[in-house]
């Protein structure tokens, strides 16, 4: 058991951009995560401290800060494994606009995935007919693949490109836009490809595969945004992407 006199040491942003760091000691607890740390803060120490959390349990993603200058899921984070010399700094996620503290405005990371047309487009079948689809299909297993994101921005806020082109749609948009276009019900398949072909898509990835390594599901949006660049230049040389 931790001895209770020992102490924690948490750096956390306050204010927005052009904010700074406070200094908070916080009791040193077994298995204690960063948001517990976070949560102690504002619960005992300053009520004013402003962060998102809502499930605790790595379901939501609601809580993705910047542990250590790393993007992490801070409820799933043990400050066993990331304490250097029992110290923490966090701060919001990189690459999205601060609101206040630890919390980012998520506006321009879901205007992105508007952006890529990563969403369903109904076909012009039957609508009380079921439409089939194979469980063995290369294409439902690269949906499968690609599915599981739940918007947490974490893979974001670790992509270089973003911070260098901030109109880049990003591995989470692109990511979703490839499991659309696997998703062979889909009416408009071609415009998943025009969407994501544009001067801020897919082809400005530069596979430095930040999004993967930090990507708390596991997910590999690298290999969905080379798929992507493969179905756009198979397009492009059919003539499907012409104006």
């Amino acid at each position: 058991m931790t001895s209770p006199a020992a102490m924690l040491k948490a750096s956390i942003w306050r204010g927005r951009e052009a904010g700074q760091y406070q200094s908070f000691e916080v009791p040193a607890r077994e298995n204690q995560t960063v948001l517990d740390v976070v949560t102690y803060i504002q619960r005992h120490l300053d009520a004013a401290l402003a962060y998102r959390f809502a499930c605790r349990v790595g379901v939501c993603g609601s809580c993705a800060m910047t542990v250590n200058g790393r993007p992490r899921w801070t409820c799933r984070t043990h400050v066993s494994r990331v304490a250097s010399g029992g110290k923490l700094t966090i701060a919001p996620l990189r690459n999205l606009p601060v609101i206040r503290d630890l919390v980012t405005d998520m506006t321009p990371f879901f205007d992105k995935w508007h952006a890529a047309r990563g969403r369903f487009v109904p076909g012009d079948g039957p609508r009380d007919e079921m439409a089939e689809v194979r469980p063995d299909a290369p294409e439902r297993a690269a949906a499968s693949a690609a599915i599981e994101c739940i918007g947490c921005g974490v893979c974001h806020a670790a992509c270089d490109v973003v911070s260098w082109r901030e109109d880049y749609l990003g591995p989470a948009a692109l990511n979703r836009a490839w499991a659309a276009w696997n998703d062979v019900r889909d009416g408009d398949r071609t415009g998943i490809l025009r969407a994501v072909s544009q001067s801020s898509g897919c082809h400005n990835c530069h596979t430095h595969q930040s999004c993967a390594e930090h990507c708390p599901v596991g997910l590999n949006p690298t290999f969905s945004i080379a798929g992507l660049k493969r179905a756009t230049l198979k397009a492009t040389l059919k003539g499907e992407l012409s104006p």
